[in-house]
């Protein structure tokens, strides 16, 4: 598990510093949730942990493009998924009024279409596949409220449209990583980085907006 990796442009040997880019970039989601944080000063524990998870992204991915090894590439993936399943359930209940244990459904609900993208998945290079489930649902979300949406929650579309093409760009930037390299140096994959905290925060500003208002 504490095999070095090397599987993006800007590093070129071992060492904390490997990837200065890729790794400061990640003082974007932490950012993020900082405003967060303060902003709304979130009290129902669900909102704390969803805030909670977005800096813990920042921190995984501070290891992982410092350290660079097999074990902190888990954890850099993991704390993502995490937040992308707690959301989707967190969606349902904060935004479609469902109560918890049917909300939790979501969850199954967002494995599955990751299941049934497979195949185009694994066409996509440099591992961004495993991030197109994430960015379909995004998507879809906007479409379900926009929709079929309850009523006072529509309009909230907008900001799940936004971040999905914002989304769009980020992972175009991330699959391009490798094969930029050799006219692009530094790589693109600190693009991905700094414009997902973008995404992330305004997925995270909408369902704060929507529960617990800015004080």
């Amino acid at each position: 598990m504490n095999n070095y990796v090397d599987a993006y442009c800007e590093r070129l040997a071992p060492g904390l510093w490997g990837e200065p880019l890729n790794a400061l970039s990640n003082l974007g989601f932490l950012l993020a949730a900082a405003v967060l944080w303060f902003r709304f000063r979130p009290e129902q524990r669900s909102m704390r942990a969803l805030v909670v998870l977005l800096a813990l992204i920042g921190v995984a991915s501070l290891a992982f493009h410092t350290a660079a090894t097999e074990l902190t590439r888990v954890f850099d993936v993991l704390f993502i998924a995490v937040f992308v399943f707690f959301y989707v359930v967190c969606f349902g209940h904060w935004f479609w009024g469902l109560p918890w244990h049917r909300a939790w459904w979501f969850a199954p609900g967002l494995a599955v279409l990751g299941v049934l993208l497979v195949p185009v998945s694994l066409a996509i290079p440099g591992g961004s596949g495993s991030y197109l489930a994430a960015g379909v649902a995004l998507v879809g979300l906007a479409v379900a409220l926009r929709f079929f949406g309850p009523t006072g929650t529509r309009h909230h579309w907008r900001a799940f449209a936004v971040a999905g093409v914002v989304f769009a760009v980020s992972l175009t930037l991330r699959t391009v990583d490798l094969t930029w390299c050799a006219d692009w140096p530094s790589g693109t994959h600190y693009l991905w980085h700094l414009l997902n905290a973008v995404v992330l925060f305004l997925v995270a500003r909408e369902a704060l907006v929507r529960v617990s208002p800015p004080r």
